[in-house]
């Protein structure tokens, strides 16, 4: 009997134990196939997107049957909002002169302002993202890109914050990152409203200078570009407001002027910028110069059209107004 009571204690056992296993596999099998559900979710949701048509700058449709694995990007910006959108394991190329984030450094690169035709094709891209600022001087590039079976887009020369949203948007639809694309543009509005409500602080404007190339051949932002409605959003005023676009400077005219602030954008090409400003025949009696008040801000943060401009907004107020917006 004692026995028999032992073995069915034994068996018992083992019946317990072969359920748990048994238990433990099922809840494993479970989550594996969830996680492969997951998956398979995510991919069904891009693959979605597609086919999408696209009106770029140049209002050519471009048709895109299936989310691109291979991005050429042809300048700065594009890239920067390619890697911001999450598809920056998708660019196999990039310009000279990409510089953020880190990774596009170990990307290959196919020239500057002059692409290299045969260097992309080389690449076998799906898509390739071209810019407005360039396209009219490469035109027959892009067409030897198209001849060759690979998708062109033109991206806008953005000249306000409106439209560089819309190149993001556009990117977004281009790679199926959509969902991150409205993401980005929520993140970059917020942190310019936050900007903008700081900046209602300030009891005296000051009157800023911008100088984006240095002597002998000055120039500075007018009205319709970044740098001028940065200027307004943080309660500054722009002393070439005036003039439109980017534009050759006088350096009479900016000594009349006597601007509070002088920013400069050049100093990561250019040693010793704010040397270069304080040292300048005549520019003693200045403001700016006098109070020491010429700060250099990193190009790239206020002139690069990508999501960065919002922290560029940041740094400008920092600069021309401390006090306010100090950390």
């Amino acid at each position: 009997m004692k026995k028999l009571y032992s073995l069915l204690v034994l068996l018992f056992l083992i019946t317990g134990i072969l359920a748990g296993c048994g238990s433990d596999q099922a809840q494993e099998d479970n989550t594996t196939n969830e996680s492969t559900n997951e998956e398979n979710q995510a991919d069904q949701s891009a693959n979605s997107a597609f086919p999408v048509t696209i009106t770029d700058a140049l209002d050519q449709e471009v048709t895109l049957e299936e989310d691109p694995e291979k991005i050429v990007s042809l300048i700065p910006s594009n890239t920067e909002i390619l890697f911001d959108l999450g598809a920056g394991e998708e660019v196999v190329g990039v310009s000279d002169f990409a510089n953020y984030p880190e990774e596009a450094a170990n990307i290959e690169k196919i020239g500057g302002m002059e692409f290299n035709v045969e260097k992309i094709i080389s690449l076998k891209p799906d898509l390739v993202l071209a810019h407005g600022s360039s396209a009219h001087n490469s035109e027959a590039g892009l067409q030897q890109l198209r001849d060759a079976g690979i998708k062109v887009i033109v991206v806008n020369d953005a000249t306000s914050f409106e439209e560089v949203y819309a190149s993001i948007e556009m990117i977004g639809q281009a790679t199926g990152e959509k969902e991150e694309a409205e993401s980005t543009i929520a993140d970059m509005k917020q942190k310019l409203e936050d900007v903008k409500t700081k900046a209602e602080e300030v009891e005296e404007q000051k009157d800023v200078f911008v100088e984006v190339a240095p002597a002998p051949e000055i120039y500075s932002p007018g009205k319709n570009t970044f740098m001028d409605d940065m200027l307004t959003l943080i309660n500054a005023k722009n002393v070439t407001h005036d003039q439109e676009g980017w534009n050759q400077i006088d350096q009479e005219a900016i000594i009349k002027a006597n601007p509070d602030v002088i920013i400069t954008t050049y100093g990561y090409y250019t040693e010793n910028p704010i040397e270069q400003v304080v040292s300048r025949d005549g520019w003693q009696d200045v403001t700016a110069v006098k109070e020491e008040q010429v700060i250099d801000v990193h190009s790239d943060l206020v002139t690069r059209s990508g999501p960065r401009l919002a922290e560029g907004v940041e740094e400008l107020a920092k600069a021309v107004y401390p006090d306010v917006f100090a950390e």
